[in-house]
């Protein structure tokens, strides 16, 4: 079993910026991918950034720019770098981690959850 630990959301004005952060604890061994989601009120939970282990990473095109997600190894931490913020960016931001367990089989661990609201 993983637990993920977010921290770092809060309230900032349009232009601002704000750093998001996730440790893993617990059988962390063979953790593949890691990244962030968000869902806004309404809306359905959407990828924003994904980081392999390897540090490949993908983007979400409403973030190309802005964000830049990172990893830590050492600490099992995972970063999300939000710059040039906009009201649209308002949403509760999620960690996720992708663990291979058996060959083929893979299992998906969420963090609590964080609020981030822009206003304009």
């Amino acid at each position: 079993q993983v637990q993920l630990v977010e921290s770092g959301g809060g309230l900032v004005q349009a232009g601002g910026s704000l750093r998001l952060s996730c440790a893993a604890s617990g059988k962390i061994f063979s953790i593949n991918a890691m990244g962030w989601y968000r869902q806004a009120p309404g809306k359905q939970r959407e990828l924003v950034a994904v980081i392999a282990s390897g540090g490949s990473t993908n983007y979400a095109d409403s973030v190309k720019g802005r964000f830049t997600i990172s990893r830590d190894n050492a600490k099992n931490t995972v970063y999300l770098q939000m710059n040039s913020l906009k009201p649209e960016d308002t949403a509760v931001y999620y960690c996720n981690a992708d663990q291979t367990v058996v060959a083929g089989i893979m299992r998906h661990y969420w963090g609590q959850g964080t609020q981030v609201t822009v206003s304009s």
